[in-house]
């Protein structure tokens, strides 16, 4: 009887040999860590930096429109760390092809506020992973007020080797878990406008005058859509983008 031959398109063919594994390139990996507000990404964000970097490994530190308006990370437990602003103008592998012109190791890229991503940079990241085994960890919410997808965050759904929601309890003020992020100005959820608004300063809303203050509250699925912010709204505070 011939010996059957196997399948090469096979779904389950074996594990190839020890020594053919060697002949697979070592790859970078694309981690997403995604949560609402307050649940620490930032925090986790500076934490890997510094456990990469006390293994000796070099990296690049990334942000854009972070709470406090500068080149920064900014954590709401007081730490913060100087990083590089991106816009998206930017193309992510110029920026580490020009560090490797200088002369400088770039082992890992972290990136936080990634729901500011745009899908083209997303496509970048994962290509500095495949081809460049540069590993990348990004940070940043899901949704938008509307409870939309980012689009950097849609992107890095889809993409990403690795989806990790940050397993910190945030709370609504009802006591169930909170997961949408409710844009608030003077007391009401507004569901209209541009995606992109860093709070808790004096902003024209469309059709406000004069300007008023907006601010973020994160809130369970049921009071986020009836718009219920809860009882003394006005003296919580304890969400706010400051």
């Amino acid at each position: 009887m011939p010996p059957q031959l196997s399948d090469p398109t096979d779904a389950l063919s074996s594990v190839p040999a020890a020594g053919s594994r060697r002949a697979v390139p070592v790859v970078g990996h694309l981690r997403f860590y995604y949560g609402p507000m307050d649940c620490g990404k930032s925090t986790l964000a500076l934490q890997v930096d510094h456990n990469q970097a006390r293994q000796g490994r070099k990296g690049l530190v990334l942000v854009h429109h972070d709470r406090s308006g500068k080149p920064q990370i900014t954590s709401r437990i007081g730490i913060t760390r100087q990083a590089m602003e991106v816009h998206g103008e930017v193309d992510l592998r110029e920026l580490v092809r020009g560090r490797w012109a200088e002369g400088q190791r770039v082992d890992y890229v972290i990136v936080d506020e990634a729901q500011f991503l745009t899908p083209a940079q997303v496509d970048q990241l994962a290509e500095l992973s495949d081809d460049v085994q540069v590993d990348v960890y990004c940070f940043g919410i899901a949704t938008d007020f509307r409870s939309r997808l980012f689009p950097g965050s849609r992107r890095l759904f889809e993409l990403a080797d690795d989806l990790e929601p940050v397993q910190v309890d945030v709370l609504c003020w009802c006591g169930l878990p909170a997961r949408f992020n409710a844009r608030v100005a003077d007391g009401v959820v507004i569901r209209a406008g541009d995606t992109v608004l860093v709070a808790d300063t004096d902003r024209e809303l469309p059709d406000s005058t004069p300007t008023t203050t907006v601010r973020y509250q994160v809130l369970c699925r049921r009071h986020f859509r009836v718009g219920d912010l809860g009882p003394a709204v006005a003296g919580r505070g304890q969400l706010s983008l400051a």
